[in-house]
């Protein structure tokens, strides 16, 4: 609090003992003892009090943000987001109803299923033109001919070669004939 050494202290106990004098000296030593003793109960109160303000500011802070998270996490149901969620994925859209956003009105006529657009117009979703594809031509249908067994052609015997060269040629490759 006060810096004082040795030496000040020395000073001032000396001047203290030659201006009150030796029989009231522990007296007043004691008074200022005392009376040092209540600042500094007074300044450790205030410095307690202050900290417990500090600390009530902090708790209230505290514990608003924890209200906050209870109520966010109560507001939160998991079960039911996900039920929502399930049921929208289960929703089909109906293939004849008009996309939001189309240019189309209701007064304009559509093709029939049969019929082909050539205009360039589109078509709702669901309402699909007529594709003209040729098909390929039908077989000939089948007689006893196809079911008949075929003659079997003559056959002539193997002619044997000439010599026995080609043979041995083929057998100093390695392979067997």
């Amino acid at each position: 609090m006060f810096n004082f050494g040795w030496g000040e202290l020395l000073l001032i106990g000396i001047v203290a003992l030659i201006a009150i004098g030796p029989k009231e000296l522990p007296t007043v030593l004691r008074s200022v003892g005392q009376m040092l003793g209540k600042v500094r109960r007074m300044a450790n109160e205030f410095q307690g009090q202050f900290q417990e303000a500090i600390r009530e500011a902090d708790i209230a802070d505290l514990k608003k943000h924890a209200d906050d998270i209870v109520s966010d996490v109560t507001k939160y149901d998991p079960l039911t987001e996900t039920t929502k969620e399930i049921e929208k994925s289960f929703v089909l859209p109906d293939p004849l109803a008009e996309p939001s956003g189309s240019p189309t009105s209701s007064t304009e006529a559509l093709p029939a299923p049969g019929e082909q657009v050539t205009d360039g117009a589109t078509l709702p979703a669901g309402v699909l033109p007529a594709i003209d594809v040729p098909l390929p031509d039908a077989p000939e249908p089948l007689t006893e001919k196809d079911f008949a067994v075929a003659d079997k052609p003559a056959e002539t015997p193997a002619a044997a070669p000439a010599s026995d060269e080609p043979i041995k040629q083929a057998g100093a490759q390695g392979v067997k004939a």
